[in-house]
């Protein structure tokens, strides 16, 4: 089975483009809780050969269990040239919608990784999206659908690479994706072990609609975690 590998990032590396970025989002689907972006940067002297060494699984964050995430999420920030972590808020979704929440996650990811390096990315491959207004990384004004879908690097000056399933197809957005998942079921965890939110089960469900979560909804109605508009709808349908 073909897993994620450094195929796209290595078109880059031979670009002398060395800071190539990784990011990924979890939480989209979600009920509650924020929308969460990872952002990893490896070095080009990394090599898969290590990681079998390792036993460790680097491949889109919902095909791993739990404690292969758990594990494969230590060692990426162990070997990572850089990583970051970017919140969505709850409020911000309900606010400005889903769209803005997750790139403002994004770009709060990608500014952590540019602060612990000292210099900026040269260069994001990212997992379906683009992400606009992040300074120093224009996306190509004919990148669409079709770029995605047969991803050509550096097409139309665009310093982002869109990616169909590109957290099963590049090193680093998979990367971004566990550390991503990794963050967002902890703080998941520890906000349902709160008192008012116990009755949700967020422990087990991380926020995401379950048919006992949806019946608690029913029951209790919504809490400030959740999304108010998505829940709404969903709810309706």
């Amino acid at each position: 089975m073909k897993t994620p590998d450094f195929s796209f990032e290595k078109r880059l590396w031979k670009k002398e483009l060395s800071v190539v970025a990784g990011v990924d989002e979890v939480g989209r689907g979600s009920f509650a809780g924020p929308v969460v972006a990872g952002c990893v940067v490896f070095s080009n002297n990394l090599t898969i050969k290590q990681l079998n060494n390792e036993a460790i699984k680097i491949n889109d964050s919902k095909k791993l269990t739990s404690k292969q995430r758990e594990k494969s999420a230590e060692w990426i920030k162990k070997n990572a040239l850089s990583w970051g972590i970017g919140i969505g808020t709850v409020s911000k979704i309900n606010k400005k919608g889903m769209t803005k929440a997750t790139n403002s996650a994004f770009r709060r990811a990608i500014s952590k990784v540019n602060e612990k390096l000292k210099v900026r990315v040269d260069y994001l491959l990212i997992d379906a999206f683009y992400i606009p207004y992040v300074r120093g990384l224009r996306v190509g004004k004919k990148n669409g659908l079709k770029q995605r879908k047969d991803p050509v690097a550096l097409l139309n000056r665009s310093r982002q690479l869109a990616i169909i399933d590109g957290d099963e197809k590049s090193f680093s957005i998979a990367a971004a994706s566990i550390i991503a998942k990794v963050y967002r079921d902890r703080l998941m965890e520890e906000l349902g072990k709160k008192r008012q939110y116990l009755k949700y089960d967020f422990v087990h469900n991380k926020g995401y609609g379950t048919k006992a979560h949806q019946e608690a909804i029913k029951k209790y109605g919504i809490s400030r975690l959740h999304r108010t508009k998505f829940v709404e709808t969903f709810l309706k349908a």
